[in-house]
């Protein structure tokens, strides 16, 4: 298996969980577009991620990880995989 297959096969399999950054974006969607996965309020999921990031441990990081591994819910682009294929993320 070549390292592009493996990359196709990744960004596929993150697709089809149906989750994205949702058009409701305060910086990349994130919480946006895990509200609209959980059908919740938005800003109730900006406020979970706030209070989680007050306490010491992953948030930020995670944050970070689902705005570069998620797809865009208007373009289905995904950034990290845009990077690696050296296309320009608009």
């Amino acid at each position: 298996m070549t390292f592009n297959d493996l990359t196709q096969k990744t960004f596929a399999a993150i697709r089809a969980t149906g989750l994205s950054r949702g058009p409701d974006r305060w910086i990349g969607g994130v919480c946006g577009g895990i509200a609209a996965k959980l059908g919740v309020d938005p800003n109730a999921a900006r406020i979970v991620f706030l209070v989680l990031s007050l306490i010491p441990g992953p948030a930020v990081t995670f944050y970070i990880w689902a705005w570069i591994l998620l797809p865009d819910s208007t373009t289905n682009r995904i950034y990290l995989e845009s990077w690696l294929s050296n296309d320009s993320v608009t």
